[in-house]
């Protein structure tokens, strides 16, 4: 990706440090009052930052992935590609396939696509967060513009698959893996009926939205890849089930949600979830902290979109205890304070984590915990280092527990 396209992204996704830190002031004593126990009131957190975010959006048109393009994409200009990150030329073979360094991001493989992707997981959900809190339609109106642009229009729309995603030079032209990169796709959707409600989408365009998704999870359960990234047993098979649950969520496929249910409870808590709540498969990486953060994150997301007052999925257990509020109990206090984390430290990036990671919130009010809130609260919330952002995939809470309070 050239420099320009760089500072793009970065123009997008980064508001200034002053502005946020001062954003973050004011959020620290924002705090409501609710069946009797205090519980964060998000649109009064979140106010300031939702609509200098969504103002400085609605400036923004749509880019999708047709505005760029790669030469060792086997697709055509509506199919997603990107390339794995870890992946480096081989100094004894620099013709030849690509080799592995775990957690060595590679920055000249081709991002572009990506970069695409994540902004529009920035804009749309600040503009339907927005468009709650304001009940202004222009909010809702330039998010449904991004919406047609991605999966409407002939001409700039994506292709409802990653068949070309994360790729690696020299060995194949995509991965399951690389279904990753669409849980920035996860927001997007959670926005879409706040967009619906401001009258900002019409019912035929609601019908294609839903259409364009359900093609999408029929390529996520019945394709190698898919299948593949489905049966992973680390953060990759959680965000699998997260993100079919939301889409099902949308599409109405109740049959999905109900797999996605018994999945969590028969296999990804059982494999991912240790006696003592850790994540051993993400302790084994270079990345052991932002690892462990994210698949908590993406885990009580899961929980948040699946979960009914029959079937709380934030408390279920195994018999010997293990369930999500154990995992977020084990990583509870290193939130609280990094330096008293016990594992390497991140081979990148660890200086940047932890932010106001969403599970705190979630958790908090699903568990009945006020001191995981109070820490949620306090941490910030728009980083602009692009590693962060990407493993950051749920940033308007607005969105979220509104619709569950």
């Amino acid at each position: 990706m050239s420099l320009l396209s760089r500072r793009e992204f970065c123009a997008a996704a980064g508001l200034s440090a002053a502005a946020g830190l001062a954003a973050a002031a004011a959020q620290f004593a924002a705090f409501g009052k609710g069946a009797g126990r205090d519980v964060p009131d998000v649109a009064k957190i979140d106010r300031h930052r939702i609509l200098r975010a969504a103002d400085r959006y609605l400036h923004e048109q749509p880019i999708t992935i047709t505005s760029y393009s790669s030469p060792r994409s086997a697709g055509g200009v509506h199919d997603y590609f990107s390339e794995a990150d870890y992946f480096w030329p081989d100094p004894k073979n620099p013709t030849g396939p690509y080799i592995e360094h775990d957690g060595l991001s590679n920055p000249d493989n081709f991002t572009a696509h990506r970069h695409a992707l994540m902004r529009l997981s920035l804009q749309v959900p600040a503009l339907a967060a927005a468009a709650l809190l304001t009940h202004e339609r222009r909010y809702a109106a330039h998010a449904a513009k991004h919406l047609r642009a991605w999966f409407l229009d002939p001409a700039t729309m994506m292709n409802p698959n990653l068949q070309y995603s994360q790729a690696v030079h020299g060995l194949n032209t995509g991965r399951g893996t690389g279904i990753i990169d669409t849980i920035h796709l996860v927001e997007v959707v959670r926005s879409i009926p706040a967009i619906e409600r401001a009258g900002a989408l019409s019912l035929a365009e609601i019908s294609q939205l839903k259409k364009w998704f359900s093609d999408y999870l029929v390529w996520m359960t019945t394709s190698e890849n898919g299948q593949k990234e489905r049966d992973a047993k680390n953060n990759h098979g959680t965000c699998w089930i997260m993100q079919v649950s939301q889409f099902a969520s949308f599409t109405d496929a109740n049959d999905l949600t109900d797999f996605c249910r018994a999945r969590f409870k028969e296999l990804i808590v059982p494999d991912q979830i240790a006696a003592d709540g850790s994540f051993p498969l993400e302790l084994r990486r270079t990345k052991p902290y932002g690892y462990c953060i994210f698949n908590l994150d993406v885990m009580s997301t899961v929980c948040q979109i699946l979960s009914t007052p029959e079937d709380n999925l934030f408390s279920f257990a195994l018999p010997d205890g293990r369930g999500f509020a154990k995992a977020m109990a084990f990583m509870f206090p290193f939130i609280v304070n990094k330096s008293t984390w016990p594992h390497p430290p991140d081979v990148e990036y660890f200086q940047y984590w932890p932010i106001r990671q969403p599970s705190l919130l979630f958790a908090g009010v699903a568990l009945t915990r006020p001191e995981y809130f109070k820490v949620w609260r306090r941490l910030y919330p728009d980083p602009t280092v692009e590693e962060i952002i990407r493993n950051y995939p749920i940033r308007q809470p607005l969105l979220w527990v509104s619709q569950r309070a």
